[in-house]
């Protein structure tokens, strides 16, 4: 009887503590879905993201060779003079299969034979064709520099972009060298006459920055990296790129802490923020898909590749072939030297460097 009376006893503790198990699992769950929901249905209604595909399938996502190649413009925008004249041009490669992300500075000043003009004029010719034009047009233009097939394109509208560098609390510089540019142009003046002022002074303002490190709301960071008028080498075409790549490099690096800090809030924010200030030809399935890779790849390796002064050469200004622009021109005529050189730094091979001292020598 007692032994019996200890089994029933010993039976009722294991359903109540299968039933204590079940109500806290239950519970746990119903706070899960409580937490998660929110996120879920961020990302399913408000991204178009699904993440069952995003998880089982790339096959929406173009690449080569294991690549993806993202064309990055920026363009004035606002009311400055050619809103559609990129101001920034970036490439950034992303290898699925080694989890390397390579930025691409391309000068915009590079002569192009096709379009007779600047490489930064792709874009808004094609535009001007029809909509979505200017995609394909930059695209075809800055794949022929790189010797890359170019999937996808940005189009970021630098007027706005200062919102969201102000959206994430300024950015720090560490600027290399200090430098003025008194010729910066004021938005919304181009075609003052200035009461007849000969030298339009007043369509003009100074800027100065300072070697060091510097912190810059968006208003400044975007004069930091659009000022073309200062003396000396800071006033290159090759100066901005380096100014740009610093910028770019901050503010993704903000982007990433932000995310890491999982508020819905900050996500909602941040969207409501991107999402008007760029043109894309590219999903947020397929973005989706790309740092899925990154995130179960691991650590990402990142790298840069700036065209500098070494692959170029600069035809005598006015001259009737080049429609009297400044304008740059590869020092082997069609880009070979760029791509092998490009070639050898994505594939991490060494001395890579060399292959711009034969274009020096080609000089």
């Amino acid at each position: 009887m007692k032994i019996k009376s200890f089994k029933i006893e010993n039976s009722m503790k294991i359903e109540n503590f299968k039933l204590k198990i079940i109500i806290a699992c239950s519970f746990i769950l119903l706070i899960s879905i409580f937490i998660i929901r929110p996120y879920f249905l961020f990302i399913n209604k408000t991204l178009k993201v699904s993440i069952v595909k995003t998880l089982l399938s790339r096959n929406s996502l173009k690449s080569y060779d294991n690549q993806v190649n993202i064309l990055l413009l920026g363009v004035a925008g606002g009311q400055h003079e050619g809103p559609n004249l990129s101001d920034s041009i970036v490439v950034i490669n992303y290898d699925l299969k080694t989890n390397q992300s390579t930025t691409i500075s391309i000068p915009r000043d590079i002569w192009s034979d096709t379009l007779k003009d600047k490489i930064n004029s792709a874009y808004a010719y094609g535009e001007a064709k029809k909509n979505g034009g200017g995609f394909i047009l930059a695209k075809a233009e800055v794949s022929a520099i790189i010797g890359l097939p170019i999937q996808y394109a940005v189009v970021i509208d630098f007027d706005k972009f200062k919102e969201l560098i102000d959206f994430l609390g300024g950015v720090e510089i560490n600027i290399d060298n200090s430098f003025t540019d008194k010729k910066f142009p004021i938005a919304g003046r181009e075609n003052d006459d200035c009461a007849g002022d000969k030298t339009y002074a007043c369509r003009y303002e100074t800027i100065t920055f300072t070697k060091g490190l510097n912190k810059m709301n968006g208003e400044t960071a975007l004069k930091f990296v659009r000022s073309r008028n200062a003396e000396g080498k800071e006033g290159t075409d090759f100066a901005r790129e380096a100014r740009q790549q610093k910028v770019i490099e901050t503010v993704k690096n903000k982007l990433f802490a932000s995310v890491k800090k999982l508020s819905l809030k900050t996500y909602r924010q941040l969207y409501q923020l991107i999402n008007p200030l760029v043109k894309r030809d590219i999903t947020n399935q397929q973005i989706a898909i790309i740092l899925k890779n990154i995130v179960f790849k691991g650590k990402i390796k990142q790298e840069k590749i700036v065209l500098d002064q070494d692959f170029f050469t600069n035809p005598e200004v006015n001259s009737p072939e080049y429609d009297g622009l400044w304008v740059l021109i590869p020092t082997d005529k069609n880009f070979s030297l760029i791509h092998r050189y490009i070639g050898c730094v994505l594939e991490n091979k060494e001395n890579c460097d060399q292959l711009k001292n034969k274009s020096s020598n080609n000089q």
